[in-house]
């Protein structure tokens, strides 16, 4: 796969929260490899080795070369509120990637992470404590990363595939550490920035206002607004034509490649 280098630089904002600021920079000489999900499904090699309209067919069963797809994806979970999302998502026919924290939420509620595989969610890793990976030596970031694959493995019989690193920041070791575990690195183009409000109509409008093809949305199913919002959000982007997949079918026919930073 063609492999676009992305230089990491230092970024300072202000008011930077936990879990909720894209920051891609770290020091000066590290890189990372980031790819988009476009070039990834176009990067992907033919499934049958010929040329041709089925030569790349989705094992996913949705397209998204050819469908307007957009990936939900919910941070910091399983929480008290995550019930009632898998509801929603289950009556609306939705498919969300769930990138979970392991300290207070996966070993607090397994019934919930084994209820979002059963009901075909996708199982992802948002380490274990929050900890900002690149903040720590790589062997304590690959501590945090795999206490969470194996307690979803646990728990489930399944080790995730995919991680968000808290913060969004990523760095070479980060990545080395990723390519160990076998976990790519999914960050996203579209935040509410649900963390800074409980007012569901602001977090449905800043979702929508931001939301493009092969776009990827952050929500956190950790605050009180933000559930409530998402039958609005579900709404509007299928009347406005969007398919609403997990991040692995957005990147189908591409396997997510370990080590790997997908951003739109």
């Amino acid at each position: 796969m063609p492999k676009q280098k992305s230089a990491a630089r230092s970024t300072s904002i202000a008011g930077l929260l936990a879990a909720t600021s894209l920051v891609l920079a770290l020091s000066s000489c590290a890189s990372y490899d980031v790819t988009a999900p476009a070039d990834a499904r176009a990067d992907a090699p033919a499934s049958d080795g010929k040329n041709g309209e089925g030569a790349k067919k989705a094992a996913s069963g949705v397209d998204c070369a050819k469908a307007k797809c957009v990936a939900l994806t919910f941070d910091a979970g399983p929480s008290e509120n995550t019930s009632r999302l898998l509801d929603i998502l289950k009556k609306e026919k939705v498919h969300a990637t769930f990138f979970m924290l392991g300290k207070n939420h996966i070993a607090e509620r397994p019934a919930e992470v084994k209820r979002i595989d059963a009901e075909g969610h996708e199982l992802a890793n948002h380490t274990w404590s929050h900890k900002i990976l690149t903040d720590i030596e790589p062997a304590e970031a690959k501590r945090e990363l795999s206490r969470v694959q194996d307690a979803v493995k646990k728990i489930t019989g399944k080790t995730p595939k995919l991680m968000r690193p808290p913060q969004g920041r990523t760095n070479e070791d980060v990545s080395q550490v990723s390519k160990e575990l076998g976990l790519a690195q999914v960050l996203w183009s579209v935040t509410a920035k649900d963390y800074q409000t409980t007012d569901s109509k602001l977090i449905t409008k800043r979702v929508l206002d931001q939301t493009e093809r092969d776009g990827i949305i952050l929500l956190h199913d950790i605050y009180k607004g933000t559930v409530p919002a998402v039958p609005g959000i579900i709404k509007q982007l299928k009347q406005r034509g969007y398919t609403i997949v997990t991040v692995s079918q957005l990147l189908s026919p591409a396997k997510p490649e370990p080590g790997m930073v997908y951003r739109p």
